[in-house]
């Protein structure tokens, strides 16, 4: 081949290249296009909610789109993930999906709307979280209810006196609880709310006496008092909450163990670019100063990995849970 045919071979890769560039920036730029809706599959004010409103605006600052946060509760987290399992994968509707909607509800409900592996594609763990075991206050104190030991033998002594609050059918705060009871041959009284939320309300106010809440949406209530912590369902204890005993150690209930995540996931077939480029800078966010030292302070341990590691996480959990509802022999048609 001739120098000058060489020349201009070479002349015209590098004009292809420099071409491609702009068109390469131009398709990844092309998202959003539209503000992006986080849909929350329980209510407002619980840990799920709480999540998706503590990544909100870090993603907003980051992809120069509003972050929208969406609560649709129902069915255990169901309804919410449903109608992401079947929004267009364009990247502009994504789930804060929980142990319960893809850990817990394929081994809880016979029929689920959605298949929590096929339907999704994993961006990230957002954070993990011990539950709590919180008690109304001032029913403890009238029931004698000190301590995780009191709870046991007064729950036996009288099998369905107690009402137990839960964010939902399905929940790690509803499984926490069957899993209690099955460890310590209790029985109480479920009610499934449609979030921690309003569940932590009737709590306050009264009209349940204990729940095994996430954490973090508990956190601010045990600090004013108005909500007494008995233990935590990790196997150790919380930094937030270091003169809280864990359930295993309190009551004592050997091997009792159930701890909550929470993640970012979008619909099946959503841009390996798009995912790759939300987990990034979630990543970033969990990793600062700022986020990090809020999560920590209400119990949560920030995530932030990638969707391989999320995708093994889900399938992990899946297997572990599926167990804890067959020993629990809890079950929702």
């Amino acid at each position: 081949m001739s120098i000058s045919r060489r020349t201009s071979l070479a002349a015209a890769c590098a004009a292809l290249s420099l071409a491609a560039i702009p068109l390469a920036a131009s398709a990844q730029a092309a998202w959003p296009t539209k503000p992006v809706r986080i849909v929350v599959p329980f209510a407002a004010g619980g840990t799920t909610d709480l999540m998706a409103r503590a990544m909100a605006p870090e993603l907003q600052r980051a992809f120069g789109q509003p972050f929208i946060v969406d609560n649709k509760p129902g069915a255990g987290g169901n309804i919410g993930a449903a109608e992401v399992a079947r929004s267009a994968p364009d990247g502009h509707t994504l789930l804060m999906g929980t142990v319960g909607t893809h850990g817990i509800n394929a081994a809880l409900y016979g029929k689920l709307p959605y298949d929590p592996i096929k339907d999704f594609a994993p961006i990230t763990l957002v954070a993990a979280v011990p539950n709590v075991l919180v008690f109304n206050p001032a029913k403890a104190e009238q029931l004698g209810i000190r301590n995780v030991a009191d709870l046991i033998k007064y729950a036996r002594a009288n099998p369905g006196k107690l009402n137990m609050a839960s964010a939902g059918n399905g929940t790690s705060i509803h499984l926490s609880g069957e899993l209690f009871k099955s460890m310590t041959g209790s029985y109480m009284l479920h009610f499934p709310y449609r979030g921690s939320g309003p569940a932590l309300i009737d709590l306050i106010g009264g009209n349940m006496d204990l729940m095994f809440d996430n954490l973090p949406s508990s956190m601010q209530q045990i600090k004013a008092g108005k909500l007494k912590a008995l233990a935590v369902t990790s196997a150790v204890r919380s930094q937030a909450l270091p003169d809280v005993p864990t359930i295993a150690e309190a009551g004592p209930v050997k091997g009792y163990e159930a701890t909550s995540w929470f993640g970012l996931l979008a619909p099946a077939g959503t841009p390996a670019d798009v995912v790759n480029r939300i987990q990034q800078e979630s990543a970033k966010a969990l990793a600062s100063p700022s986020l990090k030292e809020r999560l920590v302070a209400q119990g949560a341990i920030p995530g932030g990995g990638t969707p391989a590691e999320f995708a093994k996480l889900i399938g992990t959990e899946t297997t572990k849970w599926a167990q804890v509802v067959k020993v629990s022999g809890a079950k929702v048609d």
